[in-house]
């Protein structure tokens, strides 16, 4: 649980599993209050519970991040529960494992309506509150896939291309009102949610990270970083990096690398079951949690998330150590 001492609001999009679960826990402290919206009830009173044990307030606010009035009520219920919403956090998403030939148009419309315009919504809802105040901080929640689109998963990277581009105009908005509310981006790697479970598939055998996964607690400690800074974006992870800049130098050769791995990289080699359920229209009932399947092999940490942190910290070091090592050289020299 997060170690907050300054009260605040806080808005979580997806909160009832997965990443939007993790942020939820991560946020959660005495004098916080929670603004957990999802459309599974059974996970949001989990979340709820959970946040009322560490100390926060919380308030369930089952709806589809779709539906914008939905979201714009949320925001104005919470305001008139709370007070001003400090912090709002896009974390829900949808997406469908299947080649785009073989897709239904209409789920990949739902696709693109939760991953992209929940997020545009959301933010949106939390401007209108903004704005005027002339403060607040809005996470947009983003992926690796935002900048490197993969196989089989064309509706979800598309919307997080689509979010990225959004982020950027969105920005510049900002910046030319010299407005004080701040929108950031995180680019999230592979992580062990229960996405796994229920996304919707047409493929023959189980979905699975098509590498090893980060558990859901880096990406929530990651995500309130980057709403408390005020850095553009936040990339996070090895495997994040390594999208983003091969595809900038050898978008080619990754196309015809993902074409050769990918299909079978994200599939596990067990059938899916026939009576297997997904959550792209409705949501799969039970509580499940922010841990997918994949507990054996997630990481914990990532290096690369310490490395941004204290990015200043370290550049300063390795200068004063090249500077260090050019006067041994010199002094080497002249004797």
């Amino acid at each position: 649980m997060a170690g907050h001492t300054q009260s605040k609001v806080v808005v979580i999009t997806g909160a009832s599993a997965g990443v939007g679960r993790a942020v939820a826990r991560e946020f959660a402290a005495p004098g916080v209050k929670l603004g957990l919206i999802a459309r599974g009830t059974d996970g949001l009173e989990g979340a709820a519970s959970e946040a009322r044990r560490a100390g926060a307030e919380a308030l369930v606010l089952p709806l589809d991040v779709a539906d914008h009035r939905a979201v714009e009520a949320a925001a104005d219920k919470v305001e008139k529960a709370f007070g001003p919403i400090d912090t709002w956090v896009n974390a829900a998403f949808a997406g469908v494992l299947s080649r785009f030939v073989d897709m239904s148009l209409d789920d990949y419309e739902r696709v693109t309506k939760v991953t992209y315009l929940g997020q545009v919504h959301g933010t949106h809802a939390a401007l209108k509150h903004m704005i005027p105040r002339n403060r607040g901080s809005i996470v947009l929640v983003g992926s690796a896939l935002a900048y490197r689109g993969i196989p089989l998963q064309s509706a979800y990277c598309g919307a997080k291309h689509a979010i990225q581009g959004f982020h950027d105009s969105l920005r510049s908005e900002l910046l030319h009102a010299k407005s004080k509310v701040h929108v950031t981006m995180v680019q999230l790697p592979g992580v062990n949610t229960p996405q796994f479970d229920w996304i919707r598939t047409n493929l023959p055998m189980k979905p699975k990270p098509a590498s090893p996964p980060y558990q859901p607690e880096v990406a929530a400690r990651a995500i309130r970083w980057a709403s408390e800074h005020k850095r553009k974006s936040l990339k996070l992870g090895w495997p994040t990096l390594e999208a983003v800049w091969g595809d900038r130098f050898a978008s080619p050769l990754l196309d015809r690398y993902l074409a050769r791995t990918a299909f079978s990289g994200q599939q596990g080699d067990e059938p899916v079951a026939p009576d297997r359920r997904d959550n792209l229209w409705e949501p799969v009932p039970g509580d499940h949690g922010a841990h997918g399947r994949f507990d054996a092999t997630a990481r914990n940490a990532s290096s690369q998330f310490w490395l941004s942190r204290h990015r200043l910290a370290v550049a300063a070091g390795s200068g004063l150590a090249l500077i260090g090592g050019l006067a041994a050289a010199l002094s080497a020299r002249k004797a």
